[in-house]
């Protein structure tokens, strides 16, 4: 089995956000502020203190607050609401996203995507972009009420499609999230390094530059441990 995150994983989200944002601001400047205020929400709903939807509120409020821009609630609201619309039309795939699910759908592994990010929205995704159809579950953290890197999130997937740890790989763009959360939950991980960053990485994790040198390690490096290439 192989586990796939979902944002900047498979789909460039990070660009899509960026450009919502810059057209809605009329600048695009102001990403590393929006970044920082995401990252600080979503560690809030990855502890289970609010929930995507809140978090959406009052990451927007914080970030508006930071720039000086006096707001009500439903001007916070219309902000979202028209974000939200640009970003589901800025969606994109990475080049060697539909070649690789190809490759795994046609060698039988079985497939999941695992991400942290709400429901609703990720579900929209793969629908929007056409990925539905390669997975065969998809796990949403606030569904399971435990979020990467839980061991509990990977092993609930591996439950839910039959499957032993030591018999899948999870790979995702985060090095500590994705890669070193799966190791340690006892699943191959994989980081993805997009950007060749060079970062050291800790034993037991291995590192792609990108999806379209996954069918190469899973063949060389994972079928001596029992990852399975049929159903």
């Amino acid at each position: 089995m192989v586990c796939l995150d979902i944002d900047d994983t498979l789909i460039d989200f990070s660009a899509a956000c960026r450009r919502a944002l810059a057209a809605l601001l009329g600048r695009a400047d102001m990403w590393p502020l929006w970044e920082r205020i995401t990252d600080r929400h979503v560690a809030l709903v990855v502890a289970g203190e609010i929930d995507y939807a809140s978090m959406h509120f009052r990451r927007t409020q914080c970030f508006l607050g930071e720039l000086g821009v006096v707001v009500d609630g439903e001007d916070i609201t219309r902000f979202e609401a028209r974000r939200k619309v640009l970003l589901r039309r800025s969606w994109r795939l990475f080049d060697d996203v539909l070649p690789c699910l190809d490759w795994l759908r046609a060698a039988g592994v079985l497939l999941a995507a695992v991400t942290n990010a709400s429901g609703a929205h990720q579900r929209a995704k793969l629908a929007d972009l056409g990925l539905a159809r390669f997975f065969d579950h998809v796990a949403i953290a606030g569904e399971i009420g435990v979020a990467k890197p839980d061991p509990v999130m990977f092993h609930s997937v591996c439950a839910t499609l039959g499957c032993d740890p030591g018999e899948a790989a999870h790979v995702g763009d985060k090095l500590g999230t994705d890669a070193v959360g799966a190791r340690d939950a006892g699943l191959q991980g994989v980081w993805l390094d997009r950007h060749d960053t060079g970062t050291q990485v800790p034993d037991g994790v291995h590192v792609i530059a990108g999806l379209d040198d996954l069918p190469q390690l899973l063949v060389s490096e994972f079928a001596r441990i029992g990852v399975p290439a049929q159903r």
